[in-house]
């Protein structure tokens, strides 16, 4: 049975009957498997879910994308702005 040890050697398939042969004949390291664990998100944040207009989000997208900036990254850059504001007034 032939090993994996770098997802890099997984071909791309052209048919699933394909890709179901190459399985039955390799296995994934157990090195590489463990590497690929989602590990524990240890960030200072936390998060929520904001229920917007799908209009008002779509502006929002939009205005984003003219700053070339993720449109989360710039929600919260606004909201840490307003909240500067609101403290320091």
């Amino acid at each position: 049975m032939k090993v994996i040890n770098a997802w890099a050697e997984v071909p791309r398939f052209e048919t699933e009957e394909e890709e179901a042969i190459f399985w039955q004949q390799t296995r994934v390291d157990t090195r590489l498997m463990n590497q690929s664990l989602l590990k524990a998100d240890n960030r200072e944040s936390t998060t929520i879910t904001l229920r917007f207009d799908p209009r008002m989000l779509a502006r929002i997208k939009r205005v984003a994308r003219a700053r070339y900036l993720n449109y989360q990254s710039m929600i919260k850059q606004w909201l840490s702005e307003r909240l500067e504001k609101e403290i320091n007034s």
